[in-house]
């Protein structure tokens, strides 16, 4: 066994045995992980333990990577948001762009007027995660010294909210900073959008649909470009069957069965253009991230939109993470592709 194994079991230490207890706490492990957790150990909470200890690596990529994040979580390396590299949080403004509570914004301030932007969108199943992830960011810092505005959006969460209303507020967000970018001393023309995992499938929805930033009154190239990381989701039928049995009801909840809406939120089937005017699209050695990020990328350079597509080393839910914590960080190889692309269509 690993060292690393034995070490996630010694500090999670009751918190992961007690599968009634998690099922009541809010930032619990999604329901796929409990139910393989209670599949290859059963109920007994004085028995768990010691069952993962022996089957651990029975576990699939996506519950163990969970499971390494509770870890972290109560270990206080990251209580809900990413570690700060540099020892020092940088709080930002906090903005609201719309009437419900969870259409917020964290937004830090360019070092120069007119200062080009980039508006993250987190992940997390469509379900969880916060804006404040942000905060204290490898990538915060690095977009900050390289003279770029940022701003971390949070928007409203399955299955309170659809996937749609979703969209619909990445594209508000963008209306909102276009609008105020005189105030807030950004270029409303150089403004990129990016996001991670349910984040890079939602940017790449209003980069490709242009209904969403339509409503918003606003053209496809109200973005200069979109950042895609690490998504799995470009097109949405293919990803409920490859997934089925790990993260079904993940899908089913965000997603439903109707497969013509499949079809409506999935942006390879929006890729015919219009669509933002460029995409930086990358993928660890997931099978599913890897395909669909090829397949998305294709159809866009078939519909005559600039497109690249890169493959960035890491395995997994492990390299799935990776990509969003690391990113920023100078030896990281996603960085200096981010760093080229956004200098190419926002200098």
């Amino acid at each position: 066994m690993k060292i690393a194994t034995k070490t996630m079991l010694a500090v999670l230490g009751g918190a992961l045995i007690a599968t009634p207890i998690l099922a009541q706490q809010r930032d619990r492990p999604s329901r796929e992980c409990v139910r393989e957790i209670v599949q290859l150990c059963g109920r007994d909470r004085s028995k768990i333990r010691a069952c993962l200890k022996e089957k651990y690596t029975q576990l699939s990529e996506s519950c163990s990577a969970e499971l390494r994040e509770r870890m972290r979580e109560t270990r206080g390396d990251r209580a809900g948001r990413e570690q700060p590299r540099s020892g020092q949080v940088r709080t930002g403004e906090e903005i609201s762009f719309g009437a419900d509570p969870l259409q917020k914004a964290d937004f830090w301030r360019g070092v120069r007027e007119q200062a080009p932007m980039v508006l993250f969108v987190h992940g997390g199943g469509w379900k969880r995660g916060d804006k404040q992830m942000m905060q204290g960011s490898a990538k915060l810092s690095h977009w900050q010294a390289q003279g770029y505005a940022v701003a971390s959006i949070n928007y409203r969460l399955v299955p309170d909210a659809t996937v749609e209303q979703q969209a619909a507020d990445v594209a508000a967000s963008v209306a909102w900073f276009r609008n105020n970018a005189a105030q807030l001393g950004i270029d409303p023309e150089r403004i990129v959008i990016a996001g991670h995992s349910a984040g890079a499938h939602l940017v790449s929805l209003v980069g490709t649909d242009p209904a969403y930033l339509a409503a918003e009154g606003m053209r496809p190239d109200a973005v200069a470009g979109v950042i895609a990381l690490d998504g799995a989701a470009y097109l949405v039928s293919d990803q409920m069957d490859e997934n089925a049995r790990l993260m079904g009801d993940t899908y089913t909840q965000a997603f439903g069965t109707d497969p013509a809406r499949h079809d409506r939120l999935s942006p390879t089937l929006h890729a015919k253009a219009p669509n933002a005017p460029a995409f930086l699209i990358l993928h660890v050695d997931r099978k599913d991230g890897t395909q669909q990020s090829k397949a998305l990328g294709e159809a866009l350079r078939t519909a005559g939109t600039d497109a690249s597509v890169n493959r960035v080393a890491g395995r997994g839910m492990q390299g799935h993470m990776e990509i969003n914590r690391d990113l920023g960080e100078p030896d990281y190889p996603a960085t200096a592709l981010v760093d080229d692309f956004l200098a190419k269509v926002i200098g």
